[in-house]
């Protein structure tokens, strides 16, 4: 029996025991290109034990599933063509296998460097929080009849999940009644409206009651239409402006790429509703812009456009995050979505919380803000005040 084979024999026998915990092929040969390493560990998919491949490129990483007999065979290829080094890590010992330039292969047996096994379930491919065949996905056309992504769709039903999955963990992490009431300000076409009612309403079984409000009146008919067709009973769109809604008891907030000062308005409404979360996804950033144009500021950074209309953006979005934490909210921002998908990306969450702030700490972070970029007012410090 050849070393390798040996090799390959001794890692099935390891995943069967089971005693595997990882395998990882190093020292690329010439052939490999730029392929410089090979990382496999098991993952669960669909009920059934998968080798999972990580081929680690010079700039990027690539993944690909394999059953184990297919797995073993991609293994033999690449020791044949690829690699110099293979290392089977299993709870007893770890297996090095060595092979030289001319093909002699050696195995060196060492102390295990893991003792407890990894949860394959814990690898499983990502969760996907809202299926194909869902209802909505077709009536919004981001589906087929027969529930075939679209492939002009894709970027959106990737966003829908990634959404769904940012807005499961912040609900889980917020402390909500039994009964959840929830509005979406400027809901549009509605797509993750649909699909987070959808999600908490049939998927979690959540008493839970959305309303989504939208100015076009086109677009609120279409929506309350769908609703109707996919059996959404507490899922309703209302033709409004984000000033004129006045509920003062709402759960949760959402206002996902309202316009500039939009955002503004719906942090405002949500603050007089008391709403335990607050999710925004800011949009344009013009007011603070417009405000500082022909000042001329000290940092070299805002000497050129587009860095200056970044900025910008950032020093909007932190004032409207420090705000909230005046308010008794704990805040966050971070990314939505890949930039390669959309620009607009940067969601700013906040959640309710009984600790006091520090109101005079805040008001002085906010005031050196404004003082070093030359800011007069923030859009939502006069609303608060009014």
């Amino acid at each position: 029996m050849s070393e390798v084979t040996e090799f390959l024999e001794s890692a099935v026998k390891s995943i069967n025991a089971p005693r595997f915990v990882k395998l990882t092929l190093s020292k690329p040969t010439r052939q490999a290109g730029d392929l410089l390493n090979v990382y496999v560990k098991l993952a669960e998919i669909r009920h059934a034990i998968t080798l999972s491949f990580t081929y680690h490129f010079k700039n990027n990483d690539k993944v690909k599933n394999f059953s184990v007999p297919e797995g073993m065979e991609e293994l033999s290829s690449l020791l044949k063509t690829s690699f110099y080094h293979a290392t089977l890590f299993s709870i007893d010992e770890d297996l090095n296998l060595r092979i030289s330039k001319k093909g002699n292969a050696g195995l060196i047996k060492t102390e295990a460097t893991f003792t407890e096994l990894r949860d394959p379930a814990h690898d499983r491919q990502k969760v996907k929080r809202t299926q194909h065949t869902d209802s909505y996905l077709i009536a919004l056309g981001i589906n087929d009849a027969q529930g075939v992504l679209i492939p002009k769709m894709a970027d959106k039903f990737r966003q829908i999940n990634k959404y769904l999955e940012i807005m499961e963990n912040q609900i889980q992490s917020t402390e909500l009644p039994e009964k959840m009431t929830i509005v979406d300000m400027g809901s549009g076409k509605g797509y993750l409206t649909f699909a987070l009612y959808d999600f908490l309403k049939n998927k979690k079984n959540r008493d839970v009651s959305v309303t989504g409000i939208e100015v076009r009146k086109e677009l609120v008919d279409y929506c309350n239409t769908v609703a109707k067709q996919c059996g959404f009973d507490q899922l309703h769109f209302v033709q409004q402006s984000i000033e004129e809604f006045n509920d003062k008891k709402v759960d949760i907030v959402i206002a996902l790429h309202a316009c500039d000062t939009a955002t503004d308005d719906a942090i405002y409404k949500a603050l007089i509703a008391n709403a335990s979360l607050i999710v925004c996804a800011p949009c344009c950033h013009k007011q603070i812009r417009q405000q500082v144009k022909g000042k001329e500021q000290e940092s070299p950074l805002l000497k050129y456009g587009i860095f200056k209309e970044r900025q910008f953006e950032m020093v909007t979005d932190t004032i409207r995050a420090l705000i909230l934490e005046k308010k008794n909210y704990t805040t966050s921002i971070f990314e939505f979505v890949s930039n390669e998908h959309t620009r607009k990306n940067v969601l700013l969450v906040g959640t309710k919380t009984d600790k006091k702030a520090d109101q005079r700490g805040l008001d002085e972070k906010i005031n050196a803000i404004k003082k070093s970029y030359q800011i007069d007012y923030h859009y939502l410090e006069k609303l608060i005040v009014n």
